[in-house]
């Protein structure tokens, strides 16, 4: 996730100070910068069953300047589609498509952003698109969404996503009720040159509801940032995940593997 700069892609060789810069646009929850970014989860360990499974989500950051926008703020919105492997009835796994998910947060004007904090506020969206029962959770669901990162020190980015998706319709009437918080820290560290400490994947789950299953994960691993003169830059990493903590939850990932790429196309910013 990435921030407003128009000259890095020129630069033959990129000073430390840009590549820091890059780093935490990479991993900006609030970020201002059209990109995309695909990930692959794979899970070879689960409780509850022996069955691998799997996750592709594929997730574009779209920004709306406040002269393209219907407020005077700046605009994120953020979608996401995924491919999930479940376990199947049968035995062994199938693919399905799975539920999507929508994120349009406003970043706010304050605190003043010499502090190095942002902040930003609006709603989350579910909707039931799965192509299977075990894909997806069958519910639509609307509810509040915060963000904010500090971005104070240099070779440091701290930040979190917070949302609480609330169902209000369903697509079939045995479908059960949804309200289930999920916190989303982020966390990097740069090392040297391209490289830094990342830990943005895992996502914890708490549902507001009785019984409902609460699960939480961690998630670590390194990040390479790669600038090529003229060309988009890229970022990949790999983070390991396992869960420290699960309540309610027969079938959850116990540890997981995150593979990703966030490419970034900064000409299209000032649209």
């Amino acid at each position: 996730m990435m921030g407003p700069y128009t000259n890095f892609a020129q630069a033959q060789t990129p000073s430390l100070a840009t590549e820091e810069k890059l780093i935490a646009d990479f991993t900006d929850p609030l970020t201002t910068l059209p990109q995309i970014s695909i990930r692959d989860a794979f899970t070879p360990a689960n409780f509850g069953t022996h069955v691998q499974t799997n996750q592709v989500i594929v997730r574009p950051i779209i920004p709306r300047v406040p002269r393209c926008s219907l407020f005077p703020w700046v605009q994120l919105i953020r979608p996401s589609f995924s491919l999930v492997t479940v376990p199947s009835s049968r035995g062994g796994t199938r693919t399905e498509y799975g539920d999507t998910q929508l994120l349009d947060v406003a970043v706010l004007p304050w605190p003043p952003r010499e502090t190095g904090f942002v902040m930003g506020v609006g709603p989350t969206f579910v909707f039931p698109t799965a192509t299977s029962r075990s894909a997806g959770q069958g519910a639509w669901q609307a509810g509040p969404a915060m963000a904010a990162v500090y971005k104070g020190v240099p070779w440091l980015v701290a930040g979190f996503i917070l949302q609480d998706p609330i169902s209000f319709a369903y697509s079939s009437s045995n479908r059960p009720p949804q309200n289930t918080l999920e916190f989303q820290p982020i966390l990097a560290i740069h090392l040297w040159q391209g490289w830094y400490l990342r830990s943005a994947e895992a996502t914890w789950s708490c549902g507001l509801h009785r019984h409902s299953p609460t699960v939480l994960p961690l998630s670590l691993g390194l990040g390479d940032v790669i600038v090529r003169p003229g060309l988009p830059p890229l970022n990949f990493y790999v983070t390991g995940q396992w869960t420290v903590y699960r309540q309610s939850a027969p079938v959850a990932p116990q540890t997981g593997v995150n593979f990703g790429l966030i490419v970034a196309f900064p000409q299209y910013r000032p649209w």
